[in-house]
């Protein structure tokens, strides 16, 4: 899946008594045989905006070596190259990946990005098998040639020769492993000169906001930056911290429009939300720092408007003291239908195992969703891409999630905005587009906003960071309406980034 969003609150550190426990052996790392770079290639054309595209795809895979030049983890790819470009300046390479930690990047590849996608019941569970693929009319391709990467440990992706998870499984150590495969990437195919891109999902954002001030660092300037779906400060999830509850406040609004849950509902989603972020920040925000003093009759009025942007009932808010959580928020708004709502995409809904557990027993956006693209991406690989291995593409990894090294920066969690401003402020010619879903619960886009905020940017670059909203959750191409919308918001991403680099070199 490429949404194993990891929240900070499920990854504090856990100290483990080992005082009096008999010191443990050293294991040996067992050596896994070193494969050979491997690269089948296939071609394809497909139409985008009236315009045929020749496309040559490869799916293979790249060595990643340690500092003694010894291969230690193969990182598998899918490309997408455009034929027939005789100048690469010309044409934009853009490097694709999901989050997790430890998902592959085959959703965003069948998402609709790639040149071929899944077809899926919108919004709703999608029957069983067989699944159809279609070719995407709104795949990037048009604008640039895609590289879609998948994470160590995800994919055909693995350590290799004297290679360990730890090398790989961690903040850092993720964004300097994808950080050696674009550089391996650029210098193998020649690419140098080409205008180049990120494109994450997830925590597939955390890694593009530090990669991004990584590859600069290491000579490699970006021209731009795209964020779907972002988590750049897992501090802001700290116990006793009431930012999470402002945040979300946004989004649960956006959900109640959704599922027709207001009593007097606008006609305007964007307007009703710019309302709830005004309330979420004003009254809202210092109604809750007054934590248990809070005098009743504010608690009142509060619930009283609360239950107008949420749908929830005034009740139920006042027990709360206000606070809902995410989980709660998705057992709570269809109760009285039987039905809770999905964490990564509130669209979805479905019938839940008991209506007076707190807890949702599972998330309906990622069961009803996983199945289709698991099964098109593996008949994709064999019958399209014509790449066959006797090894298991695996979609996610937990063994990379369980041992993730979460430290950065010297801290104890990631905090990734300040990467992406340093990005900026060392590469002026550097645009960044944030794309959000409105009815996502698992990065609500007003904790983006909020980060990107308060990133400590000039007026100046704080300009070159562009936000984007779309009717959809957390996987903005579910929507096929999103998705369309979403390609013509890349569109102009991509003409006005370009276009803006060559008119601030002229001056």
């Amino acid at each position: 899946m490429p949404r194993l969003i990891a929240l900070p609150s499920l990854c504090l550190l856990l100290v483990s008594v080992t005082a009096f426990a008999a010191p443990a052996k050293p294991t040996k790392t067992p050596f896994v045989p070193i494969p050979k770079e491997r690269a089948v290639s296939t071609q394809h054309s497909v139409m985008i905006g009236g315009q045929t595209i020749h496309y040559t795809a490869t799916a293979g895979t790249i060595l990643l070596r340690n500092k003694a030049n010894q291969p230690v983890g193969s990182m598998f790819y899918v490309a997408y190259t455009e034929n027939g470009v005789r100048n690469p300046a010309d044409r934009p390479v853009t490097f694709l990946y999901n989050g997790g930690p430890g998902a592959s990047s085959d959703w965003i590849q069948m998402g609709g990005l790639g040149p071929y996608r899944v077809n899926m019941t919108n919004g709703k569970a999608t029957p069983p098998a067989p699944y159809s693929i279609t070719p995407s009319r709104y795949s990037l391709l048009n604008k640039s040639d895609l590289v879609f990467i998948d994470a160590i440990g995800t994919g055909y992706s693995r350590v290799v020769g004297k290679g360990t998870g730890k090398m790989f499984w961690g903040v850092d150590q993720d964004v300097k492993s994808f950080g050696q495969f674009i550089y391996r990437y650029l210098k193998k195919y020649n690419r140098w000169q080409s205008p180049k891109f990120l494109y994450g999902e997830s925590y597939g954002t955390t890694r593009s906001a530090a990669l991004a001030d990584y590859l600069q660092n290491q000579g490699i300037a970006l021209n731009g930056v795209i964020l779907q779906s972002s988590v750049l400060n897992y501090f802001d999830w700290m116990p006793g911290s009431d930012n999470k509850y402002v945040f979300y406040l946004p989004s649960y609004a956006a959900i109640a429009w959704y599922h027709d849950r207001l009593a007097r509902k606008p006609a305007s989603l964007s307007a009703f939300v710019q309302q709830a972020r005004e309330f979420a920040d004003g009254p809202y925000a210092q109604a809750l720092r007054q934590g248990d003093r809070l005098p009743k009759n504010q608690l009142d009025a509060l619930a009283q408007q609360l239950h107008q942007f949420t749908g929830l009932p005034v009740e139920y808010l006042e027990r709360a003291h206000l606070r809902v959580t995410p989980a709660h928020f998705r057992k709570q708004l269809l109760l009285p239908e039987g039905e809770h709502i999905g964490r990564y995409d509130a669209r979805f809904a479905a019938s839940d195992k008991s209506e007076v557990s707190s807890r949702n027993s599972f998330d309906p956006s990622n069961q009803f969703t996983g199945a289709p693209f698991t099964a098109a991406f593996e008949w994709y690989l064999h019958n399209v891409l014509k790449y066959h291995s006797v090894r298991m593409y695996k979609e996610e990894s937990n063994q990379a999630f369980k041992k993730w090294d979460w430290k950065h920066d010297h801290l104890p969690m990631p905090y990734v905005a300040g990467n992406l401003a340093s990005a900026l402020r060392k590469n002026p010619y550097l645009r960044v587009l944030s794309e959000n879903g409105y009815f996502d619960l698992a990065t609500p886009f007003h904790e983006t906003e909020y980060d990107l905020d308060h990133a400590m940017l000039s007026s100046k670059l704080r300009k070159h960071i562009t936000f984007a909203y779309f009717k959809s959750g957390h996987m903005i191409y579910l929507n096929p309406s999103a998705l369309k919308a979403m390609h013509a918001v890349l569109n102009h991403f991509y003409s006005s980034t370009l276009k803006a680099d060559r008119v601030d070199a002229a001056h």
